[in-house]
């Protein structure tokens, strides 16, 4: 069972806590995500994501760890990006990731949504 805090209206873990080797951490459903999804994944050394695409839902990819290249679009442009790095790909445009490593595990944080934007809706409590 993961280590995850939870309080009234927020959850909390750490990537550790959610899993263990290459794989996906199951993000949104151990920390109760409702509107968006979001995972973790993380790439064993030289291992190259199948290619895939969406519907409906946008998504942005943020590079944890490591050195991810990604191929987007068909023909397929690479960008290659290290921690810190993000991309956004629409639904509709091919992907796939490779970590560029031959020794080491690349981590990523991908968030993926279909909606629209709320606006800046952030308020001071009161007091």
């Amino acid at each position: 069972m993961p280590d995850v805090r939870k309080g009234e209206g927020w959850a909390a873990a750490n990537l550790d806590d959610l899993g263990e080797g290459p794989g996906f951490r199951k993000v949104r459903a151990e920390l109760g995500v409702e509107e968006f999804g979001v995972n973790a994944v993380v790439l064993p050394p030289s291992y190259t994501t199948g290619r895939h695409y969406h519907e409906r839902q946008e998504e942005l990819y943020l590079v944890l760890d490591g050195e991810i290249e990604f191929t987007l679009g068909d023909p397929g442009q690479k960008v290659t990006l290290r921690r810190g790095g993000v991309v956004r790909v629409s639904p509709p445009t091919i992907r796939s990731l490779r970590n560029t490593s031959p020794e080491d595990e690349a981590t990523y944080f991908a968030v993926g949504a279909a909606g629209g934007y709320v606006g800046r809706d952030g308020r001071q409590p009161p007091g």
